[in-house]
């Protein structure tokens, strides 16, 4: 029997419920991350770029953006350092630029997103669309709008704003490391599952992680943090009733820079 029209969204609105909670299951013999599976519509573009950008040696770029990430002792030099980077695959794939961040570089709070959507990429500036408005209200109402600077693991839009692959946010995470390094932040508040496994190296969904306090330490220069992780505001706006934990967990942040000031 044929699903009816409202059976076939309430199904597709709990799969997605499930994609963005992080959540992974296996129904075949081989286990699969379907987290970065290219969407049917975007194969055309995966071939395309393809068959123009060049194979990237992961070690080199890696070493190439942290000799650049290393060499900016603030953080617009460390913007402009990471728009010169050409390590990450995502460069040359369609991006109008590099979108590095927003906020104040001196701020207590570290913000760490996804990647940049459609409105960022237009922009220059990470969260400035419906999820970043978002963000700015719930920052707002907890007493954070001036304490953050806000930033994502990759800095160029991948196609069709699909998430950023692990080789591609570990193409870019030297960068990210050295903002943490340069702020010294009192916190870090990670948005959605992407960010939490790529900071926290976990491999866990956002449902298990996020509320819960971790410590994210830098192997080179002895600057650490703790990290708190919640569901992106992109998530929120597609299953609002989870914006309840996700006020929780910025409450939580608010709470820990009262304590600690």
């Amino acid at each position: 029997m044929n699903a009816q029209p409202r059976e076939t969204a309430a199904i597709e609105s709990l799969l997605a419920f499930w994609r963005d909670a992080g959540v992974d299951a296996c129904f075949e013999d081989a286990p699969q991350d379907r987290t970065i599976v290219v969407a049917p519509a975007l194969k055309a573009v995966t071939r395309a770029t393809a068959s123009v950008m060049p194979v990237v040696d992961m070690g080199d770029a890696t070493a190439d953006a942290r000799r650049l990430a290393n060499g900016a002792d603030t953080m617009e030099a460390l913007e402009a350092a990471a728009a010169s980077f050409r390590g990450c695959e995502l460069v040359g794939m369609g991006a109008r630029g590099c979108v590095f961040g927003r906020g104040d570089p001196h701020a207590p709070v570290l913000v760490i997103g996804e990647a940049p959507g459609a409105e960022e990429d237009a922009t220059g500036q990470p969260f400035v669309g419906q999820p970043g408005k978002l963000l700015d209200k719930m920052l707002a109402a907890a007493g954070l709008a001036d304490k953050v600077f806000i930033t994502n693991t990759v800095f160029w839009r991948p196609p069709g704003n699909r998430t950023p692959t692990p080789q591609e946010q570990a193409a870019c995470a030297p960068f990210v490391e050295r903002a943490f390094f340069l702020m010294k932040p009192r916190a870090v508040l990670l948005l959605g599952a992407a960010a939490a496994r790529s900071v926290l190296r976990t491999e866990d969904g956002i449902m298990k992680v996020r509320g819960h306090w971790r410590e994210w330490r830098l192997t080179e220069g002895d600057v650490t943090a703790p990290v708190i992780a919640t569901l992106h505001p992109a998530f929120l706006l597609k299953q609002p009733q989870a914006k309840r934990q996700a006020w929780a967990d910025m409450l939580e942040l608010a709470a820990r820079l009262e304590a600690d000031a």
